[in-house]
Parts: structure tokens; C-alpha cells; sequence
């Protein structure tokens, strides 16, 4: 049990991003639930039944002013960030690569890669200058970081460059204490991917459905890699629905 110390989860809402919020709550976390739909927010918090222990706050990660926002509102309540749980991502429509519009790609870098880079830059400023010093970020890394679906060329790019942010985060924060590890989720049952039991795209051009996993197995994984002492770090962590088309040949 982390008893008191504080976690800020973004793309907390729904999905993965709900489940791991809820996750660290119940370790004893206090957590801040960061997402785009105040509602939403509203819900997950009175959902988690521990909303004396979380807050809630509108967050659009790609906007350099809201996440200030985020992590200030943070401190002035809890006093300190411990853990930062980069979740918040979106994608593109799944069509070919050469009918994407240009605002269709920078949406889904600046959510997934700039909304990244914007919150590990808020955390660094606050762990470097915290006591004790120092925190752990994990970043959502997807099984896109090591192969694309098809028509995905924003996602999966986002998410390979997530790799390449996870390594730098994990070398420059290490004067700090601060820790950075990634966990590449596959095929957790949420409400986006529901729609894997009634066909996904494949690489020959085929549809087929796809297994999925418990998304409580996922943020049971985070809450290990958050729980982790600092001088301890699960660099990289691949947790998939067993029967998926992932290793092998498609």
C-alpha cells in the first residue's frame, strides 16, 4: 500500500485510463483524474468510491496551459505527484494513408506524443523540487510501439516515438530520481474496443475478430509498476490478450 502518495492519471474518464485511477485509489493512492469531459470526470470520481481521496480536473494534454493547470491544482490539494500516468491518446480515422488530412495527423500527435512530453515536463518541475525528490512516470505505450494495425499511420507513429520519449524520460530523469517505464497494453476489453469481438481489419485484408483481456489485469500492472520503489523500474512491460494476433505471422 502506497498510503498518501499521489498519482495523476490522464484519459481517466474511461477505459483503461478509469480502471487504473480506481486501481491506485484502492493501493492508497490519492489520485487525480485528468480528461476532457467535465461529466465524465464527475462520474469516474463518485464511481471510484473513494472520492474524498481523488479530484477531478479538465484536462486537454496538448494544450501547455491546462496541463500547468492540472498539475498546479494537483499540488494545491495533495501537496506533491508521485506517480504520472500518461494514458490520454486518440486516433485517426482508419482509412488509407494518403486520404489523412493534415488535422487528422497533428490531432493525434499533439494528444498522444506533445500531451505526453507537455506532462512529463510539468512532472519533472515538480519532483525535481519535491521532498523526498523524485517520482515515477509510466507511459501508455500501446502494442502499437512494436507493430501497426492497418491504416494506422498516426497512432502507430505516436506510439513508436513513445518508446523514444520513455527512454529519454527514463536517462535525464535520473539525476532527479525520477523514474519512467512503459507499459504496452494490448487488446483490453473497454468500451473502444468492443468493437474487436465483431471484427478487426487485418494485415491480408480480412476481418476477424479479436480476443480480449480484463481491463482490471491492466491496471492491476500499472498499480505493480507504480508500487515499485524508485530504485527499482520495470523499464518495459507488454501485457496482451494471450490468444491475439500479436506474435506471430498474419
Amino acid at each position: 500500500m502506497s498510503e498518501g502518495k499521489v498519482a495523476i492519471v490522464t484519459g481517466g474518464g474511461t477505459g483503461i485510463g478509469k480502471h487504473s485511477a480506481f486501481a491506485l485509489l484502492q493501493a492508497g493512492y490519492l489520485v487525480t483524474i485528468a480528461g476532457r469531459r467535465q461529466e465524465m470526470l464527475d462520474e469516474a470520481v463518485a464511481e471510484s468510491e473513494l472520492s474524498d481521496r481523488a479530484l477531478g480536473v479538465v484536462t486537454d494534454v496538448s494544450d501547455p496551459e491546462s496541463v500547468a493547470n492540472l498539475f498546479g491544482k494537483t499540488v494545491d490539494k495533495f501537496g506533491r505527484v508521485d506517480v504520472l500516468f500518461n494514458n490520454a491518446g486518440t486516433g485517426a480515422p482508419s482509412i488509407p494513408l494518403e486520404e489523412l488530412t493534415f488535422e487528422q495527423w497533428t490531432r493525434v500527435v499533439n494528444v498522444n506524443l506533445t500531451g505526453a512530453f507537455l506532462c512529463t515536463q510539468e512532472a519533472f518541475r515538480i519532483m525535481k523540487g519535491q521532498s523526498p525528490m523524485g517520482g515515477r512516470i509510466i507511459n501508455n505505450g500501446s502494442i502499437s510501439a512494436h507493430v501497426p494495425r492497418p491504416n494506422s499511420a498516426p497512432y502507430t507513429s505516436t506510439k513508436h516515438a513513445m518508446t523514444g520519449l520513455t527512454k529519454s524520460t527514463s536517462l535525464d530523469g535520473r539525476k532527479y530520481n525520477i523514474v519512467c517505464g512503459q507499459i504496452d497494453i494490448g487488446n483490453a476489453l473497454t468500451d473502444m474496443t468492443a468493437k474487436m469481438q465483431k471484427g478487426v481489419p487485418q494485415a491480408d485484408g480480412s476481418m476477424k475478430e479479436e480476443p480480449t483481456m480484463d481491463v482490471e489485469h491492466v491496471a492491476d500492472a500499472v498499480v505493480q509498476m507504480a508500487e515499485l520503489p524508485l530504485e527499482s523500474n520495470i523499464q518495459f512491460m507488454t501485457i496482451l490478450a494471450s490468444s491475439m494476433p500479436f506474435i506471430g505471422r498474419g
